[in-house]
């Protein structure tokens, strides 16, 4: 559990520590060598400054996690039981990244820390084959650097918030289910979909007929929550802000969380709430917020209080991180 400053709990400090010391022996034994993926010292410090100043800060308070519905009572989400019962819980103030992290910087992490060339096709990285781990400025290509990253697992998204955090000295993870739930209703707010209105309309962009799966499809509507067998995404920033100043916590990919994932919230302490051991039967699975970014397949599991346990391995998932600090850092 984050204690009074943003601190982890003895669990996951150990569980970190061990971690970051096995990432330091991995990087041990691969120094000496040099690799065409080795990002340059600006392009490094062109993520951090980017981490820094892109910044929302989040007022802490109290708020009811889970499915509560409309002020009128009536449940946004009928589909899913896992977000009920609504819990009350209490976060302390922190800090998010209004934006996915993208492609580029994601790609630079990776480089940094010698893990790129891990993820190819002939090492036996399947996904690879569409998502080659290299970053362009073309537009229209998957590998565009300003479009959201999709991690190839959980372990690489959560070492991308502590890589920020060992370069900056600032206390950067990945958000807690409560953080991401918190920041993404406006603080708390019984809305459903975290766009400029609450309400979603979609882009035309991945929708069927299959005219509208076309790269050059203006942007439009405020959120994408694709219908084709097209998975693809839109650059961060491409539609309309949360009145918090959040971008694409509706659409465009779903995210990763800390926690583990447990069915409802019964397991959940009430003040800085955070999973953060395993549930026996569901050993291997983290929680991904933001289902939208699934796509309309999802069947109603659009708004921002689905939730789904991922297995750690699962490529799909993008995200965001969160500096655990009861000021602001900018």
């Amino acid at each position: 559990m984050l204690g009074p400053e943003g601190k982890l709990d003895d669990w996951e400090a150990k569980t970190l520590g061990i971690r970051l010391v096995s990432t330091m022996l991995s990087l041990a034994l691969v120094s000496g060598c040099s690799s065409p993926e080795a990002p340059s010292e600006a392009e490094i410090e062109a993520v951090l400054h980017s981490a820094k100043s892109n910044l929302i800060f989040v007022e802490g308070g109290e708020f009811w996690l889970g499915g509560v519905g409309s002020e009128s009572g009536v449940l946004f989400n009928l589909i899913s039981y896992d977000n009920k019962s609504p819990k009350l819980v209490e976060v302390e103030s922190f800090s998010i990244l209004k934006a996915e992290v993208t492609w580029g910087q994601f790609v630079t992490f990776l480089g940094d820390v010698r893990r790129a060339v891990g993820y190819t096709v002939e090492k036996g990285f399947k996904r690879a084959v569409r998502l080659p781990i290299s970053s362009n400025n073309d537009p229209l290509s998957p590998n565009f650097k300003d479009k959201p990253a999709r991690s190839p697992n959980f372990h690489e998204a959560e070492g991308y918030c502590l890589w920020l955090a060992e370069k900056s000295g600032l206390p950067y993870s990945l958000p807690t289910e409560a953080q991401w739930e918190y920041a993404a209703r406006n603080r708390g707010q019984p809305i459903a979909f975290a766009t400029d209105t609450g309400q979603v309309e979609v882009d035309k962009y991945l929708q069927r007929p299959s005219q509208y799966i076309d790269p050059m499809q203006p942007v439009s509507g405020n959120a994408l929550i694709h219908s084709s067998n097209q998975v693809e995404r839109r650059p961060v920033g491409s539609y309309p802000p949360s009145p918090l100043g959040l971008y694409d916590m509706t659409g465009n990919v779903a995210e990763w969380t800390r926690d583990w994932f447990h069915p409802g919230y019964a397991h959940l302490d009430s003040t800085n709430p955070v999973a953060s051991r395993p549930h026996s039967e569901h050993p291997n699975r983290r929680v991904v917020r933001d289902l939208a970014g699934h796509g309309d397949h999802t069947g109603g599991l659009a708004t921002v209080y689905a939730r789904h346990g991922e297995d750690v391995n699962s490529p799909d998932q993008g995200f965001r991180c969160v500096v655990n600090h009861a000021k602001p850092i900018n």
